[in-house]
């Protein structure tokens, strides 16, 4: 099982980003697929979950309304859409699958600031 995350980087506040998330040795469509964010200095803090028909989205407060989780099961791919970005955003992003353990990607950095 492998996760390859991809597509951070910087951006402005209010500014738009999105992440994809590549699954591999499984199939996204069986699973849960969860987004995860860390800090600098900070504990890491679950983001946003889309069950496995793809229709159903999660999200925690402090990004509700302003992100997007998404699937395209297709391309065993789950993505991140980040809208409204703030400074508070800024943290290092991880895809999580739960299969018979937890397993992460590799995480991306995302930077929001001026």
């Amino acid at each position: 099982v492998q996760l390859v995350v991809s597509g951070g980087g910087l951006v402005q506040p209010g500014g738009s980003l999105g992440l994809s998330c590549v699954g591999s040795g499984f199939t996204i469509s069986a699973y849960a697929m969860r987004w995860y964010r860390q800090a600098p200095g900070k504990a890491l803090e679950w983001v946003a979950r889309s069950g496995p028909d793809g229709n159903s989205g999660h999200y925690a407060e402090s990004v509700r309304g302003r992100f997007t989780t998404s699937r395209d099961n297709a391309k065993n791919t789950v993505y991140l859409q980040m809208n409204s970005l703030k400074p508070e955003d800024t943290a290092d992003y991880f895809c999580n699958v739960w299969i018979d353990r937890d397993y992460w990607g590799q995480g991306t950095q995302v930077t929001v600031s001026s």
